[in-house]
């Protein structure tokens, strides 16, 4: 059990993800490009990783649905409660900084309520996207002896083949991303720390999925790379373009607590 989970952390976080973002340049108000060399290093990485897990799958797959660990409570528990935290719960905390960022006039609070749920967004249309096209069966379909099980297109509409990549994991790794970027701008010398503890949640929520014979080991290591790769840009693209409009819309809200349960909102018109 220990030699998955150094594997898994080794393939889809710890510090491995902070690394990689601190060879990203901070873009400059207006300016920086989308794209940088080190994203091909991170994307080829996590190819690598990706295919070089498809031969474990089966492997993987047999040892977390050991009868054993099935009927360990803690795992159990702990499945359950890191699941709920990614979804839901990532895009209500998104809603609810946002909001209390508003509310209370932190923007700081604001923007990470606002770009999180950007980033969701993105990897939300991304993996559902791919899931159609890939159409990979479950581990539960096969009952975990065939896991290179694609179909073409097979995923439109039957979540029993929407398996390759893992939307969980990509929502928490989205996640992961975006607070990790933030907290770089907010305590520099700090960001590395917040980092390996938010992608280690992030591994969690992976492990979890497989756990649950929802996904293939393979499967949540994509995922883990669409949402990396959607919260770093996400980020990087509203700091390269402070006035965006989303930004002047959305930032631009000024809300302030009125009577009960009320509250009185008040807009300020953005700039065309």
């Amino acid at each position: 059990m220990r030699a998955i989970v150094v594997v898994l952390l080794l393939l889809c976080s710890g510090p491995v993800a902070p690394l990689v973002a601190q060879t990203q340049p901070a873009p400059s108000s207006g300016s920086g490009h989308l794209f940088v060399p080190s994203d091909l290093w991170f994307a080829g990485g996590f190819v690598a990783g990706t295919i070089a897990m498809f031969p474990a799958d089966r492997y993987f797959h047999d040892q977390l649905q050991d009868s054993t660990r099935q009927a360990n409570q803690f795992f159990q528990n702990t499945a359950i409660a890191v699941r709920t935290v990614a979804r839901p719960g990532a895009f209500i905390i998104g809603g609810v900084l946002y909001a209390a960022g508003r509310l209370s006039h932190d923007r700081n609070m604001a923007e990470l309520g606002l770009y999180g749920s950007e980033a969701l967004l993105v990897t939300e249309v991304t993996t559902r996207a791919v899931k159609g096209v890939a159409g990979r069966a479950r581990p539960y379909v096969t009952g975990g002896d065939r896991p290179g099980t694609f179909q073409l297109f097979r995923g439109i509409g039957d979540n029993d083949y929407q398996s390759f990549p893992s939307g969980h994991s990509a929502t928490a790794f989205a996640a992961a991303a975006v607070l990790t970027a933030e907290a770089r701008d907010w305590w520099p010398h700090a960001h590395y720390y917040v980092g390996t503890v938010v992608y280690g949640g992030a591994t969690l929520v992976a492990l979890s999925r497989m756990y649950n014979n929802k996904h293939w080991a393979s499967d949540v290591v994509a995922g883990a790379a669409i949402g990396t790769f959607a919260g770093w840009k996400v980020v990087r693209w509203n700091h390269s373009n402070p006035d965006n409009r989303v930004d002047r819309w959305l930032l631009g809200v000024h809300m302030t607590p009125g009577e009960g349960l009320k509250s009185a909102v008040v807009w300020i018109a953005p700039t065309m």
